[in-house]
């Protein structure tokens, strides 16, 4: 029987009130009445993940295209409405959802319910428009990934690595010649399939009256019309049975550097899962991580090493299939292989010998902290609970997560430890210079 971690935990009890529309909408009110900030979050269950062949790049190119102008709005006015009230707003697009929200004086609660469903009901989508947002997207790629050192490395370049299907292998910034050949058409069917009311979460957090909010949701939204609204597809692949390996080249990168990838459980099954989350801040996080311990300061191969869940580093949004990703930087003398052997030494003793004493509360002890950071300010709070009831019909994980990390045993991440090995793995290294 493994030994539970002693008590250790913290207990939240953010209040989590709930509400559905006609229509679908699924609704999260949580009230703070201790600062008179609000923060509005609308999570649409579409990303990267869901793009067709062809479009790549098209969630987030339609990302930008919800900024665009809306059934009352014109080009920039919700920009205008949400900053003169004081606010500050952005969105963003991820493997699994695309999210947009505000930040604002509570008094501009209303004002931000209207304009979430001012774009909901209806986009301004136009060719110029489209054409504009393209040209943006483009650039965007130029400057975060083409024209930096370790651009897409290694979110971009490991998924083709490690998986096999179109929606999980795909570089979702998009080509060029994808995002120039999407049209209107393509804009307008993407928007009635995905941006339906039953398709959203949304999430409302921090000094506001529960029934007020849903009095005007319910004058807002409740007049979209409700859609259908297809379930996710179901994005798993046969896990590996043998390690794959690839080299990509980055002209502008100063030294090499390598990442190494496993699946892991699928993350709807926390019991599972956490014990990956806790063993990749066991290697990687702090001074006194395995990894770090025997890399930077032992052997000195390696000038930095990071780990994480997910391809996009958030271990609490992914839906599986979902790698457990190690990321190094290394001096030009020391070969990719010197590096590896490391790791792998590292990890089989890990596995093999087990955890130190405390090693698993003092790790647990900072996921906790990060957590608390996170869903302290309001809009943190709203985007957890939005993406915990979008993708696990739980926002209540909010104040559950804690107890669960709290649970995991030093021989649970042990054991994950032992499914790290070189045949279910991808390695990618990044070499400076040109192709050879």
């Amino acid at each position: 029987m493994p030994t539970r971690a002693p008590a250790r935990t913290t207990n939240l009890s953010y209040a989590v009130e709930r509400g559905r529309l006609k229509n679908g909408l699924r609704v999260v009110v949580l009230p703070d009445r201790t600062s008179p900030v609000v923060a509005v979050a609308v999570y649409y269950d579409v990303g990267m993940r869901s793009e067709p062949e062809g479009r790549t790049g098209f969630a987030h190119l339609f990302e930008h295209l919800m900024f665009q102008g809306s059934a009352s709005l014109g080009k920039t006015e919700h920009f205008t409405y949400v900053q003169g009230a004081g606010g500050v707003l952005n969105g963003s697009t991820h493997l699994d959802y695309t999210n947009y929200y505000e930040v604002l004086p509570n008094s501009a609660t209303e004002l931000a319910l209207f304009l979430e469903a001012d774009r909901m009901r209806s986009v301004a989508l136009t060719q110029d428009n489209l054409e504009n947002q393209v040209a943006v997207v483009q650039n965007e790629i130029r400057v975060n990934v083409q024209n930096r050192p370790y651009g897409g490395f290694p979110w971009l370049a490991m998924p083709p690595v490690l998986f096999d299907s179109f929606a999980n292998s795909h570089d979702g910034y998009g080509s060029f010649v994808d995002l120039e050949a999407a049209t209107l058409e393509d804009a307008e069917s993407f928007f009635r399939r995905y941006y339906a009311p039953g398709n959203a979460v949304l999430a409302v957090a921090g000094d506001v009256d529960p029934a007020q909010v849903m009095a005007w949701v319910e004058q807002y939204f409740g007049d979209i019309p409700g859609r259908k609204v297809q379930p996710p597809p179901a994005f798993s692949e046969p896990p590996l049975t043998e390690e794959r390996r690839a080299v990509v080249h980055d002209r502008l990168a100063p030294a090499p550097a390598l990442a190494m990838a496993w699946r892991v459980p699928d993350p709807a099954d926390l019991e599972t899962y956490l014990p990956y989350v806790v063993l990749a801040e066991v290697l990687t996080d702090g001074d006194a991580a395995r990894l770090q311990a025997r890399l930077l300061l032992k052997d000195r191969t390696a000038t930095s090493i990071g780990g994480y869940l997910g391809v996009m580093g958030d271990p609490l949004d992914a839906r599986d299939p979902t790698p457990l990703m190690l990321e190094v930087h290394h001096a030009p003398e020391v070969s990719a292989d010197t590096v590896i052997a490391s790791i792998d030494e590292e990890i089989a003793r890990l596995a093999h010998d087990g955890l130190d004493q405390g090693e698993v509360d003092r790790t647990v002890a900072r996921l906790t902290a990060r957590f608390l950071r996170e869903v302290d300010p309001v809009l943190g709070r709203a985007t957890h609970a939005a993406v915990f009831e979008q993708q696990r019909g739980r926002a209540e994980l909010l104040n559950e997560l804690p107890a669960l990390l709290a649970a995991v045993t030093a021989e649970q991440v042990a054991a994950a430890a032992g499914t790290l090995g070189r045949d279910n793995r991808a390695v990618l290294e990044l070499r400076p210079g040109g192709e050879s």
